[in-house]
């Protein structure tokens, strides 16, 4: 049986895009990249929204990647490895490395996924598509990277109205300029 987690960098007023939909607030520094790097070396799968997952396709841009710095490159590579499932009513087609698209329901592929014996970790990304499986109560880890700025208003990391989640706190770690990593797991009843 696998894992679900969300995980995503955010301010410490909780919103992960601005007002505006930007995060260039949230840059990372190359500690806090490789970390990221790691994170996604560890996974077997990531579901991700059609907003993320066109931002995403930057890691796959060939115009692009002949600019990047070398842990960019390792990042690109892992990336372009991991098998990705897009869910989105819009797209007619997901293009990219080792990328589907989801059309059904999201939450009984989700609940599959996690279900399968073989499963590992499964990131799941994107603001609309964490929002609905908080809601059906599928996240089983929360992983917060928490940048020291507030920015008032945007797009909260946990989606108003989903109700209390009682969590359990499985580590944390500070890195330069007070950005801190908080892992945490859902405890269930």
């Amino acid at each position: 049986m696998g894992r679900i987690i969300l995980s995503m960098s955010h301010s410490l007023d909780g919103y992960i895009t601005d007002a505006e939909g930007r995060f260039d607030w949230g840059a990372p520094d190359e500690h806090i990249f490789r970390a990221a790097l790691e994170e996604v070396r560890g996974l077997s799968a990531h579901v991700l929204g059609r907003r993320l997952y066109e931002t995403m396709r930057y890691w796959e841009d060939p115009d692009v990647e002949p600019t990047f710095e070398p842990l960019e490159r390792e990042f690109a590579e892992v990336w372009k490895a991991l098998p990705k499932i897009v869910v989105s009513s819009t797209l007619d087609a997901a293009p990219g490395h080792n990328t589907g698209l989801l059309r059904g329901s999201v939450i009984d592929e989700v609940a599959r996924m996690r279900d399968d014996d073989a499963a590992g970790d499964i990131a799941v990304g994107g603001a609309t598509l964490a929002a609905t499986l908080a809601a059906a109560g599928l996240v089983d880890e929360y992983r917060s990277v928490v940048y020291p700025i507030l920015l008032g208003g945007g797009t909260p990391f946990y989606p108003p109205g989903v109700g209390p989640t009682a969590l359990e706190l499985v580590s944390t770690h500070r890195w330069a300029r007070g950005i801190q990593a908080l892992r945490y797991r859902v405890v269930r009843d």
